[in-house]
């Protein structure tokens, strides 16, 4: 086993090297690039100023690339190798710290944490993410896991302040609050729910507390609308879901999905009103049975559930999933489940920004491929969503 975690770290991390030179394919590092400059010139507490999409926790990273490499003081894109490196670094440290935490996790059962350290290690879907295109899901699902393994134990306190961390790294943590609210509230009852609420609370303001003179939330805020008004409001961003079906079967491209259907009801309204309700019954799962299992299907199915259904979703939105699901290796259908998540995931992300010519002729132009993911996609969710509700009914008869 030993001999296999020291294989899969090698190789994980050669891949990695490899690629953290590799020129923005995507253009996201270049927008990141500049928004690091702006730091560096205006200092942290501006940092808002510009359109800055991100929550505090990766502005301090950037802060801390901006200190250590003075070279963001005139760079304002990533041409610069040096640059593009270093804007990788952080997902790769994360990457890392995913798959300690991961066997961590299973430590009872050495093989299997052996095994889902390596997957983390070289997951196609893991390494493009972060080393290639410069991503940072890594990071925010990184305190996602260290939350849910503080409350699995019952440390409820840290529990609640990292993932209140997860949601300042990256806004697309809100789709796992639902399964931690549950799970407080069953374990420590209202008391234990408003508790972590605080706590929660008073580290998200902590966190703001630099950025509040320069008016850095409303800007936040300001910006995130700015963001969705350019492009980043279609019914699907790339991501393999219900509403990409919608585009491609029914539309034919993207289409926007602030679409009023009915009074002033529109799509984006539907698609979170049924997650909504969705996420009502996995809250109801894990209050009836808050058992770590039961907990994890739970994170895995909401962020599934948001990612099949909600609208403006992009395609790395299910990273988490593919995560969480890892804890669960040890079972036979499990291990099929991650199979078949793995390969969806992996398939979109190549679709959406495809590293290569030919790879963007066989699945981005080949719209068959898109159609029969979102079906899998689909599938999938219901698959764990429908073995969370069977579980938690099946504890209730029980008890």
């Amino acid at each position: 086993m030993t001999l296999t975690l020291a294989a899969s770290v090698a190789v994980g991390l050669a891949v990695r090297l490899i690629l953290l030179p590799r020129a923005d394919i995507s253009g996201d590092i270049d927008l990141f690039v500049g928004w690091v400059h702006g730091i560096a010139s205006n200092g942290l507490p501006s940092a808002y100023d510009a359109r800055l999409s991100f929550p505090p926790v990766m502005t301090y990273i950037w802060w801390l690339l901006a200190a250590v490499e003075p070279g963001f003081r005139t760079e304002t894109d990533s041409s610069d190798q040096a640059i593009r490196i270093l804007m990788k670094v952080p997902a790769l440290l994360a990457d890392l710290g995913l798959a300690g935490l991961v066997g961590y996790a299973l430590r009872q059962r050495p093989r299997w944490a052996v095994a889902a350290a390596a997957v983390i290690l070289l997951h196609p879907a893991v390494i493009d993410v972060s080393a290639l295109l410069g991503h940072y899901e890594s990071i925010y699902v990184l305190f996602a896991l260290a939350a849910a393994i503080f409350a699995t134990s019952g440390r409820t306190g840290w529990a609640a302040a990292l993932i209140a961390l997860s949601l300042m790294t990256k806004p697309q943590a809100v789709m796992m609050l639902v399964p931690f609210a549950a799970l407080f509230f069953a374990t420590s009852g209202w008391r234990g729910l408003v508790r972590a609420a605080a706590i929660g609370v008073g580290v998200i303001v902590i966190l703001w507390l630099p950025f509040l003179a320069a008016d850095g939330p409303a800007n936040y805020l300001r910006n995130i609308g700015f963001y969705q008004e350019q492009g980043q409001a279609a019914l699907s961003v790339w991501a393999w879901n219900i509403w990409w079906l919608v585009q491609e079967l029914v539309i034919g491209g993207f289409a926007y999905d602030g679409v009023a259907i009915v009074g002033p009801l529109s799509v984006k309204h539907l698609s979170y009103l049924v997650t909504a309700i969705l996420w009502t019954f996995i809250a109801v799962a894990v209050i009836r049975d808050p058992r770590p299992r039961t907990f994890i299907l739970a994170l895995a199915a909401s962020v599934l559930v948001a990612f099949s259904f909600a609208t403006s979703m992009h395609e790395r939105y299910s990273y988490a999933a593919l995560v969480f699901l890892l804890l669960l290796l040890p079972e036979p259908r499990m291990r099929w489940l991650n199979a078949g998540l793995g390969v969806v995931v992996t398939l979109n992300m190549l679709a959406s920004v495809p590293p290569t010519a030919e790879i963007s002729s066989i699945i981005r132009e080949t719209r068959l491929i898109g159609v029969l993911g979102s079906l899998a996609m689909l599938g999938i969710t219901g698959v764990v969503y429908t073995i969370l509700r069977s579980r938690s009914a099946g504890r209730a008869r029980v008890v």
